[in-house]
Protein backbone atom coordinates (compact mmCIF):
# COMPACT_ATOMS: atom_id res chain seq x y z
CA UNK A 1 0.00 0.00 0.00
CA UNK A 2 1.47 3.32 -1.06
CA UNK A 3 2.32 5.84 1.64
CA UNK A 4 -0.23 8.60 1.92
CA UNK A 5 1.14 11.98 0.83
CA UNK A 6 0.91 14.66 3.50
CA UNK A 7 -1.42 17.51 2.66
CA UNK A 8 0.34 20.74 1.74
CA UNK A 9 -0.37 23.69 4.02
CA UNK A 10 -1.94 26.57 2.05
CA UNK A 11 0.57 29.37 1.40
CA UNK A 12 0.60 32.86 -0.05
CA UNK A 13 2.53 31.46 -3.02
CA UNK A 14 -0.25 28.93 -3.72
CA UNK A 15 -2.90 31.66 -3.62
CA UNK A 16 -0.81 33.87 -5.91
CA UNK A 17 -0.47 31.01 -8.42
CA UNK A 18 -4.20 30.31 -8.48
CA UNK A 19 -5.19 33.95 -8.84
CA UNK A 20 -2.40 34.76 -11.31
CA UNK A 21 -0.84 37.62 -9.34
CA UNK A 22 2.41 38.15 -7.45
CA UNK A 23 2.88 36.98 -3.84
CA UNK A 24 3.31 40.65 -2.92
CA UNK A 25 -0.17 41.44 -4.21
CA UNK A 26 -1.61 38.56 -2.17
CA UNK A 27 0.15 39.86 0.93
CA UNK A 28 -1.29 43.34 0.39
CA UNK A 29 -4.80 41.93 0.00
CA UNK A 30 -4.66 39.57 2.98
CA UNK A 31 -3.30 42.27 5.27
CA UNK A 32 -5.79 44.93 4.19
CA UNK A 33 -3.12 47.18 2.67
CA UNK A 34 -3.46 49.31 -0.47
CA UNK A 35 -1.74 48.28 -3.69
CA UNK A 36 -4.33 46.04 -5.34
CA UNK A 37 -7.68 46.78 -6.97
CA UNK A 38 -10.93 45.97 -5.20
CA UNK A 39 -11.68 43.29 -7.78
CA UNK A 40 -8.30 41.61 -7.33
CA UNK A 41 -8.56 41.83 -3.55
CA UNK A 42 -11.97 40.17 -3.60
CA UNK A 43 -10.66 37.35 -5.81
CA UNK A 44 -7.62 36.80 -3.57
CA UNK A 45 -9.78 36.63 -0.43
CA UNK A 46 -12.15 34.20 -2.16
CA UNK A 47 -9.32 31.85 -3.13
CA UNK A 48 -7.79 32.15 0.36
CA UNK A 49 -11.07 30.92 1.84
CA UNK A 50 -11.30 28.10 -0.69
CA UNK A 51 -7.83 26.71 0.12
CA UNK A 52 -8.28 27.21 3.87
CA UNK A 53 -5.46 29.69 4.33
CA UNK A 54 -4.91 31.17 7.82
CA UNK A 55 -2.13 33.52 8.89
CA UNK A 56 0.87 32.09 10.72
CA UNK A 57 0.66 33.25 14.34
CA UNK A 58 4.46 33.07 14.61
CA UNK A 59 4.87 35.29 11.59
CA UNK A 60 2.23 37.69 12.87
CA UNK A 61 4.04 38.01 16.19
CA UNK A 62 7.38 38.70 14.50
CA UNK A 63 5.73 41.44 12.41
CA UNK A 64 4.20 42.94 15.56
CA UNK A 65 0.76 41.78 14.52
CA UNK A 66 0.10 39.69 17.63
CA UNK A 67 -0.29 35.98 18.19
CA UNK A 68 -4.11 35.84 17.92
CA UNK A 69 -4.03 34.04 21.26
CA UNK A 70 -5.18 34.97 24.75
CA UNK A 71 -4.06 33.24 27.92
CA UNK A 72 -5.59 31.99 31.16
CA UNK A 73 -3.60 30.55 34.06
CA UNK A 74 -5.69 28.84 36.74
CA UNK A 75 -3.89 28.28 40.03
CA UNK A 76 -5.53 25.11 41.26
CA UNK A 77 -4.55 21.49 41.62
CA UNK A 78 -4.78 20.16 38.02
CA UNK A 79 -7.20 17.37 38.97
CA UNK A 80 -9.64 20.00 40.26
CA UNK A 81 -10.28 21.47 36.83
CA UNK A 82 -12.19 18.43 35.62
CA UNK A 83 -14.72 18.67 38.47
CA UNK A 84 -14.92 22.46 38.86
CA UNK A 85 -18.12 23.53 37.08
CA UNK A 86 -17.39 27.26 37.33
CA UNK A 87 -14.24 27.25 35.23
CA UNK A 88 -15.65 24.84 32.67
CA UNK A 89 -18.60 27.18 32.02
CA UNK A 90 -16.39 30.27 32.17
CA UNK A 91 -14.00 28.85 29.55
CA UNK A 92 -16.93 27.86 27.33
CA UNK A 93 -18.06 31.48 27.34
CA UNK A 94 -14.57 32.69 26.47
CA UNK A 95 -14.27 30.25 23.58
CA UNK A 96 -17.63 31.28 22.15
CA UNK A 97 -16.38 34.86 21.70
CA UNK A 98 -12.72 34.45 20.79
CA UNK A 99 -13.28 31.72 18.20
CA UNK A 100 -15.52 34.07 16.24
CA UNK A 101 -12.62 36.55 16.11
CA UNK A 102 -10.03 33.97 15.02
CA UNK A 103 -8.34 33.87 18.44
CA UNK A 104 -7.32 30.81 20.44
CA UNK A 105 -7.10 30.25 24.20
CA UNK A 106 -3.84 29.14 25.80
CA UNK A 107 -4.70 27.48 29.13
CA UNK A 108 -2.33 26.45 31.90
CA UNK A 109 -3.26 24.93 35.26
CA UNK A 110 -0.74 25.04 38.09
CA UNK A 111 -0.92 24.56 41.87
CA UNK A 112 1.92 27.07 42.38
CA UNK A 113 1.25 30.85 42.44
CA UNK A 114 4.93 31.52 41.69
CA UNK A 115 4.63 29.37 38.57
CA UNK A 116 1.65 31.47 37.50
CA UNK A 117 3.59 34.74 37.59
CA UNK A 118 6.57 33.12 35.86
CA UNK A 119 4.22 31.97 33.10
CA UNK A 120 3.11 35.55 32.39
CA UNK A 121 6.72 36.64 31.93
CA UNK A 122 7.46 33.65 29.68
CA UNK A 123 4.39 34.24 27.53
CA UNK A 124 5.25 37.93 27.18
CA UNK A 125 8.90 37.22 26.33
CA UNK A 126 8.02 34.59 23.72
CA UNK A 127 5.10 36.66 22.31
CA UNK A 128 2.83 33.68 22.82
CA UNK A 129 -0.26 35.66 23.87
CA UNK A 130 -1.72 39.07 23.12
CA UNK A 131 -3.37 39.37 26.54
CA UNK A 132 -4.47 37.41 29.60
CA UNK A 133 -7.41 36.89 31.93
CA UNK A 134 -6.48 37.49 35.58
CA UNK A 135 -8.70 35.48 37.94
CA UNK A 136 -8.83 34.96 41.71
CA UNK A 137 -7.84 38.53 42.50
CA UNK A 138 -6.23 39.04 45.92
CA UNK A 139 -5.91 42.13 48.12
CA UNK A 140 -2.77 44.06 47.04
CA UNK A 141 -2.34 41.47 44.29
CA UNK A 142 1.36 41.31 43.29
CA UNK A 143 0.42 40.15 39.77
CA UNK A 144 -0.91 43.63 38.94
CA UNK A 145 2.57 45.17 39.31
CA UNK A 146 4.12 42.39 37.23
CA UNK A 147 1.65 42.92 34.38
CA UNK A 148 2.23 46.68 34.50
CA UNK A 149 5.99 46.10 34.45
CA UNK A 150 5.98 43.88 31.36
CA UNK A 151 3.11 45.71 29.63
CA UNK A 152 1.00 42.60 28.96
CA UNK A 153 -2.66 43.54 28.29
CA UNK A 154 -5.03 41.99 30.82
CA UNK A 155 -8.60 41.90 32.00
CA UNK A 156 -9.27 41.31 35.68
CA UNK A 157 -12.12 38.92 36.39
CA UNK A 158 -13.14 40.41 39.69
CA UNK A 159 -13.95 43.53 41.67
CA UNK A 160 -12.98 46.68 39.69
CA UNK A 161 -12.08 48.46 42.95
CA UNK A 162 -9.11 46.09 43.39
CA UNK A 163 -8.06 45.90 39.72
CA UNK A 164 -5.34 48.57 39.87
CA UNK A 165 -6.76 50.51 36.93
CA UNK A 166 -6.93 47.50 34.60
CA UNK A 167 -10.06 46.62 32.69
CA UNK A 168 -12.28 44.60 35.03
CA UNK A 169 -15.35 42.42 34.58
CA UNK A 170 -16.81 41.96 38.03
CA UNK A 171 -19.51 40.10 39.90
CA UNK A 172 -21.92 41.66 42.36
CA UNK A 173 -20.89 39.55 45.34
CA UNK A 174 -22.29 42.05 47.83
CA UNK A 175 -25.70 41.99 46.17
CA UNK A 176 -25.75 38.20 46.13
CA UNK A 177 -24.79 38.04 49.80
CA UNK A 178 -27.62 40.45 50.61
CA UNK A 179 -30.07 38.18 48.77
CA UNK A 180 -28.84 35.13 50.66
CA UNK A 181 -29.09 36.62 54.13
CA UNK A 182 -32.43 38.30 53.39
CA UNK A 183 -34.00 35.04 52.19
CA UNK A 184 -32.73 33.10 55.20
CA UNK A 185 -33.94 35.83 57.57
CA UNK A 186 -37.34 35.65 55.88
CA UNK A 187 -37.40 31.92 56.71
CA UNK A 188 -36.72 32.71 60.35
CA UNK A 189 -33.01 31.84 60.51
CA UNK A 190 -31.02 33.82 63.06
CA UNK A 191 -27.78 31.80 63.12
CA UNK A 192 -25.95 31.39 59.81
CA UNK A 193 -22.51 30.04 58.97
CA UNK A 194 -20.43 31.07 55.96
CA UNK A 195 -18.31 28.31 54.41
CA UNK A 196 -16.02 30.48 52.33
CA UNK A 197 -13.24 30.11 49.81
CA UNK A 198 -9.56 30.92 50.44
CA UNK A 199 -9.17 33.92 52.73
CA UNK A 200 -6.73 35.69 50.39
CA UNK A 201 -9.25 36.16 47.56
CA UNK A 202 -10.99 39.51 47.12
CA UNK A 203 -14.34 37.88 46.35
CA UNK A 204 -14.12 35.93 49.63
CA UNK A 205 -13.51 39.17 51.51
CA UNK A 206 -16.35 40.99 49.75
CA UNK A 207 -18.81 38.17 50.40
CA UNK A 208 -17.85 37.94 54.07
CA UNK A 209 -18.16 41.69 54.61
CA UNK A 210 -21.51 41.84 52.83
CA UNK A 211 -22.97 38.89 54.75
CA UNK A 212 -21.99 40.40 58.08
CA UNK A 213 -23.36 43.80 57.09
CA UNK A 214 -26.65 42.27 55.93
CA UNK A 215 -26.83 40.14 59.06
CA UNK A 216 -26.38 43.21 61.23
CA UNK A 217 -29.27 44.95 59.51
CA UNK A 218 -31.60 41.94 59.56
CA UNK A 219 -30.87 40.58 63.04
CA UNK A 220 -29.00 37.52 61.76
CA UNK A 221 -25.79 36.38 63.44
CA UNK A 222 -22.95 34.97 61.34
CA UNK A 223 -21.89 32.45 63.97
CA UNK A 224 -18.85 31.12 62.13
CA UNK A 225 -16.80 31.49 58.96
CA UNK A 226 -14.71 28.56 57.74
CA UNK A 227 -12.30 28.89 54.83
CA UNK A 228 -11.94 26.01 52.35
CA UNK A 229 -10.14 25.14 49.14
CA UNK A 230 -13.47 24.78 47.28
CA UNK A 231 -13.36 20.97 47.31
CA UNK A 232 -16.11 18.47 48.15
CA UNK A 233 -14.07 17.05 51.04
CA UNK A 234 -13.41 20.48 52.55
CA UNK A 235 -17.13 21.25 52.40
CA UNK A 236 -17.89 18.02 54.23
CA UNK A 237 -15.27 18.77 56.90
CA UNK A 238 -16.58 22.30 57.39
CA UNK A 239 -20.14 21.07 57.79
CA UNK A 240 -19.05 18.48 60.34
CA UNK A 241 -17.22 21.11 62.39
CA UNK A 242 -20.23 23.43 62.33
CA UNK A 243 -22.60 20.65 63.38
CA UNK A 244 -20.38 20.09 66.42
CA UNK A 245 -21.00 23.61 67.75
CA UNK A 246 -23.10 23.75 70.90
CA UNK A 247 -25.41 26.30 69.30
CA UNK A 248 -24.92 25.28 65.74
CA UNK A 249 -26.16 27.32 62.78
CA UNK A 250 -29.54 26.57 61.32
CA UNK A 251 -28.35 27.53 57.83
CA UNK A 252 -25.05 27.45 55.94
CA UNK A 253 -24.01 29.47 52.89
CA UNK A 254 -21.22 28.03 50.73
CA UNK A 255 -18.92 29.87 48.32
CA UNK A 256 -19.29 27.22 45.61
CA UNK A 257 -21.37 24.22 44.67
CA UNK A 258 -18.80 21.52 45.45
CA UNK A 259 -18.45 22.50 49.11
CA UNK A 260 -22.25 22.61 49.42
CA UNK A 261 -22.47 19.12 47.93
CA UNK A 262 -19.91 17.89 50.45
CA UNK A 263 -21.92 19.43 53.26
CA UNK A 264 -25.12 17.76 52.07
CA UNK A 265 -23.36 14.40 52.21
CA UNK A 266 -21.94 15.15 55.68
CA UNK A 267 -25.33 16.24 57.03
CA UNK A 268 -26.98 13.08 55.74
CA UNK A 269 -24.24 10.95 57.34
CA UNK A 270 -24.95 12.64 60.68
CA UNK A 271 -28.69 12.05 60.36
CA UNK A 272 -29.36 15.79 59.90
CA UNK A 273 -32.29 16.33 57.56
CA UNK A 274 -32.02 19.02 54.87
CA UNK A 275 -34.00 21.29 54.91
CA UNK A 276 -35.99 20.32 58.05
CA UNK A 277 -33.01 20.53 60.44
CA UNK A 278 -30.53 22.52 58.34
CA UNK A 279 -30.77 24.79 55.29
CA UNK A 280 -27.98 24.84 52.68
CA UNK A 281 -27.32 27.46 49.99
CA UNK A 282 -24.59 27.29 47.34
CA UNK A 283 -22.89 30.08 45.44
CA UNK A 284 -22.37 29.58 41.68
CA UNK A 285 -25.10 27.26 40.49
CA UNK A 286 -24.33 24.27 38.27
CA UNK A 287 -26.16 21.20 36.92
CA UNK A 288 -24.82 19.26 39.90
CA UNK A 289 -27.11 21.26 42.19
CA UNK A 290 -30.19 19.83 40.45
CA UNK A 291 -29.05 16.21 40.77
CA UNK A 292 -28.99 15.97 44.57
CA UNK A 293 -31.78 15.00 46.94
CA UNK A 294 -33.02 17.47 47.88
CA UNK A 295 -31.87 19.66 44.98
CA UNK A 296 -29.55 22.41 46.21
CA UNK A 297 -30.75 25.99 46.30
CA UNK A 298 -28.16 28.31 44.78
CA UNK A 299 -27.14 31.84 43.95
CA UNK A 300 -27.26 31.32 40.21
CA UNK A 301 -25.65 33.38 37.46
CA UNK A 302 -24.87 32.75 33.81
CA UNK A 303 -21.18 31.87 34.15
CA UNK A 304 -20.76 31.28 30.41
CA UNK A 305 -22.08 34.79 29.76
CA UNK A 306 -19.61 36.05 32.38
CA UNK A 307 -16.76 34.41 30.46
CA UNK A 308 -18.05 35.82 27.18
CA UNK A 309 -18.16 39.34 28.63
CA UNK A 310 -14.60 38.95 29.92
CA UNK A 311 -13.49 37.78 26.47
CA UNK A 312 -15.10 40.76 24.74
CA UNK A 313 -13.40 43.09 27.22
CA UNK A 314 -9.98 41.47 26.68
CA UNK A 315 -10.23 41.57 22.88
CA UNK A 316 -11.21 45.23 23.10
CA UNK A 317 -8.22 45.90 25.35
CA UNK A 318 -5.85 44.01 23.04
CA UNK A 319 -7.10 46.01 20.06
CA UNK A 320 -6.80 49.29 21.95
CA UNK A 321 -10.46 50.24 21.65
CA UNK A 322 -11.72 53.23 23.61
CA UNK A 323 -13.91 52.44 26.58
CA UNK A 324 -12.15 49.15 27.37
CA UNK A 325 -11.80 50.18 31.03
CA UNK A 326 -15.57 50.17 31.56
CA UNK A 327 -16.45 47.36 33.95
CA UNK A 328 -19.34 44.95 33.71
CA UNK A 329 -21.11 43.26 36.59
CA UNK A 330 -22.40 39.67 36.66
CA UNK A 331 -25.49 39.48 38.87
CA UNK A 332 -26.67 36.35 40.68
CA UNK A 333 -30.28 35.34 41.34
CA UNK A 334 -31.31 33.11 44.21
CA UNK A 335 -32.87 29.89 42.89
CA UNK A 336 -34.75 28.10 45.69
CA UNK A 337 -34.89 24.41 44.76
CA UNK A 338 -35.50 22.59 48.01
CA UNK A 339 -32.54 22.81 50.39
CA UNK A 340 -33.91 25.92 52.15
CA UNK A 341 -36.57 25.60 54.80
CA UNK A 342 -37.95 27.38 57.83
CA UNK A 343 -35.56 27.68 60.76
CA UNK A 344 -35.96 24.78 63.23
CA UNK A 345 -36.27 25.33 66.95
CA UNK A 346 -33.01 25.83 68.83
CA UNK A 347 -30.73 22.86 68.35
CA UNK A 348 -27.61 21.63 70.08
CA UNK A 349 -24.83 19.42 68.81
CA UNK A 350 -26.23 15.96 68.16
CA UNK A 351 -25.12 12.86 69.98
CA UNK A 352 -22.91 11.78 67.07
CA UNK A 353 -20.57 14.70 67.82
Amino acid sequence: MAARKAQTRPTIALIAERVGVSPGAVSYALNGRPGVSDETRARILEVAREVGWVPSTAARALRGGGAATVGLVITREPQMLGIEPFFMSFIAGIEQVISEQGFALLLQVTPDPARETATYREWWSARRVDGIFLTDLTVDDPRLAILEDIGLPAVVVGDPAYAGGLTAVGSDDAGAAEQAVARLAQLGHRRIAHVAGPERFVHTLRRSEAMRAAGGRLGVEIVAEIHTDYTFDDGARACGALLNLERRPTAMVFDNDLTALGALRAARTRGVDVPRDLSLLAWDDSPLCSLTEPPLSALSRDVAAYGAEAARALLATVKGHDGALASSISIATLVDRGSLGPAPHDVVADAAS
